[in-house]
């Protein structure tokens, strides 16, 4: 089979889903009949903490190199790209030589891995500095207007996030003309309507910035972070469970994912879930990946192999 032919699903998230995921790439290895046809996965996205230049979700901790050698060496070495979240909307010139950053992307250049960015400062720098790395365009950017969704799909990116609002408007996505270089976001857990996208893209973003500073000038033994922005800027709508979004007209149903949107040319789709829990997250992999005639049975072997209470799939 060509490999044009793959439906790719890009998922989350590389370090805090680890043992998830690599149980679903094991599973989807020993059990194709139980899949969907010629489904993959495209890469696994995320960050190591801390990292300022991380977008869209906010992360705090430290994360030792070997264990990134170990996260990137156990994908890679099955041909799944690991690719950073590097959207942060708020960088300057100041951040791009932050040690910590340039150190994830000296890691994992290798001609595999890859970066979503949206931010033209730091997609200059990583043009230039680290030329390997394919290049995600963000759904971050919020790109709502037709004409600037085409500009957008003309220039050098791998591939490029789609706003969650034009999901199921198809006057605009019959109008695409290459609908293999889009990535849709499936299961997208926004408000249809929210009026402050972009602006709690931001927040986030400078929430992550305010806690890089803190970390490199000011930590201290028993001294607390500062209260960040992320924490005043609730959103109900980020730890929404899969069947509390699924009567969103923004939502792609796995029927016209396979029967419309698959036939239609599109190849690749982005399932959320970097700040949910485990079981969330493989309750979403079952509803897009997993043939329904084997659901429970799939939910029931990995829930367990999660859970260690066997040791090795049939």
């Amino acid at each position: 089979m060509n490999t044009d032919d793959k439906i790719r699903f890009h998922i989350p998230d590389f370090l805090k889903h680890f043992s998830l995921n690599m149980l679903l790439l094991q599973h989807m290895r020993k059990n194709p009949d139980a899949y969907r046809d010629n489904v993959t996965v495209g890469s696994v996205y995320g960050v190591f903490p801390t990292a300022v230049w991380n977008g869209g979700r906010f992360f705090q901790g430290t994360c030792d190199e070997r264990v990134i050698r170990e996260v990137l060496k156990q994908f890679n070495s099955q041909g799944v790209p690991c690719r950073y979240t590097f959207t942060n909307t708020q960088l300057t010139e100041a951040h791009l030589s932050d040690r910590f950053c340039n150190r994830l992307m000296q890691l994992a250049d290798n001609g595999l891995n890859e970066v979503i960015v949206a931010s033209p400062v730091l997609e200059a720098y990583l043009r230039e500095k680290y030329p390997r790395f394919p290049l995600v365009s963000s759904t971050c950017k919020a790109i709502t207007d037709p004409e600037q969704l085409h500009a957008e799909l003309e220039k050098d990116y791998s591939l490029v996030v789609l706003d969650y609002r034009h999901n199921n408007n198809w006057e605009l996505l019959s109008q695409i003309g290459d609908p293999g270089k889009c990535e849709l976001l499936a299961d997208a857990c926004c408000d249809p309507d929210c009026p402050r996208r972009t602006a709690h893209y931001d927040s986030i973003s400078r929430s992550q910035i305010a806690y890089w500073e803190w970390e490199r000038r000011s930590k201290k033994p028993g001294v607390r972070p500062p209260q960040l922005e992320v924490e005043r800027f609730t959103c109900p709508y980020m730890e929404k469970p899969l069947y509390d979004t699924v009567h969103f007209r923004t939502h792609i149903t796995p029927e016209d994912l396979y029967g419309r949107y698959v036939p239609a040319g599109f190849r690749n789709f982005k399932l959320e879930g970097r700040s949910l829990p485990d079981i969330d997250v493989l309750e979403t992999y079952i509803y897009y990946l997993v043939k329904p005639e084997h659901r429970d049975q799939v939910r029931l072997e990995l829930l367990l192999r999660l859970t260690r209470k066997v040791k090795y799939f049939s």
